[in-house]
């Protein structure tokens, strides 16, 4: 049998990463070369499935004859690189990152690893001082860019706000918001090209809004909830999550998971089931799927409340 070639392959380049070398396929990232040696990086803005858009700054490593520390989502591997992922100079920066952060928004929600990572760098928040009061519903929606006022210096600034309820389907509590572009990403080009969310803002102003800050049922959203499958911090909850986190019935240790496929359409999406007391309480789609690479539309991801009726009415 004659192998056939479906793409010209790509050669390998060395690059040296912390003393030990490393063969990776040519334009792979450093990310993907640490990640081959098992080196844990964190990363907050960074998505296989969506464009690296270099805004957390918590993946940077340090490359030899770089005047800046690089960001290893995005950044390259070039032949002959000499990188450094735990130098003193990167720790310092991502342990800052990480405070920066988590003095600001409330990152209670975020993944295990990334409270494992403030504990590894040493990260401590409580060093800027107690957090500021809390915004009034649609204060930081009205800042002006350039208009800025001159902090107390006594208590850390915060995105701490009321929750945003406006539909059935999703809720959005800017508090947990970090900024990380996933969910404009994820509403534009990589996925939805709906583009019904961007940033605004300038500054610690900046936030994710739609256009002229309607409310979500008189935006472009489609309710795909793509931004949500993406979010890194809780920031956008399914409303079923929601409730069940504020009367405190949500029990992660109470859920399975299962793989399914979406019965809507021939298009093939796989769903992940998460079901809590023989009920679906959210659902979200494996990343590594060839199909949706882990985005949905909006049957796939809100239309399983008939699975509920029709066992309620059995």
């Amino acid at each position: 049998m004659t192998a056939v070639f479906l793409d010209a392959p790509r050669r390998l380049v060395d690059v040296t990463i912390d003393g030990e070398t490393v063969r990776v396929r040519e334009g792979a990232t450093l990310l993907e070369a640490c990640r081959q040696q098992g080196i844990d990086t964190p990363t907050l803005c960074y998505l296989e499935n969506l464009t690296p858009v270099n805004v957390c700054r918590v993946c940077v490593v340090e490359v030899e004859g770089s005047r800046t520390l690089v960001p290893a989502c995005s950044r390259k591997a070039e032949p002959g690189m000499t990188v450094l992922t735990d130098s003193e100079r990167v720790r310092t920066s991502r342990r800052m990152v990480l405070e920066f952060l988590a003095s600001s928004a409330d990152m209670a929600l975020a993944a295990p690893e990334v409270r494992g990572w403030m504990e590894s760098y040493g990260a401590d928040p409580d060093r800027y001082g107690p957090a500021a009061s809390a915004h009034p519903a649609g204060e930081r929606d009205a800042a002006r860019p350039g208009e800025h006022h001159v902090p107390e210096g006594t208590t850390a600034d915060t995105v701490a706000q009321p929750v945003k309820i406006d539909n059935d389907s999703y809720v959005r509590d800017y508090s947990r918001c970090i900024l990380c572009y996933k969910c404009v990403e994820a509403c534009g080009e990589d996925a939805q090209n709906t583009f019904a969310i961007a940033v605004a803002g300038r500054g610690f102003d900046a936030r994710i809004s739609t256009e002229f800050d309607v409310g979500l049922p008189d935006s472009a959203c489609v309710y795909c909830g793509n931004c949500i499958g993406v979010c890194p911090t809780g920031a956008l909850m399914f409303s079923s999550e929601y409730k069940m986190r504020q009367d405190g019935s949500w029990d992660e240790s109470r859920q399975t998971v299962t793989t399914t496929i979406c019965p809507y359409c021939g298009v093939g999406c796989n769903l992940d089931l998460h079901v809590q007391d023989n009920r679906i309480v959210k659902v979200t789609s494996p990343l590594d799927h060839d199909v949706g690479h882990g985005h949905l539309c909006v049957k796939g991801r809100f239309g399983f409340e008939f699975v509920q009726r029709r066992a309620r009415e059995s």
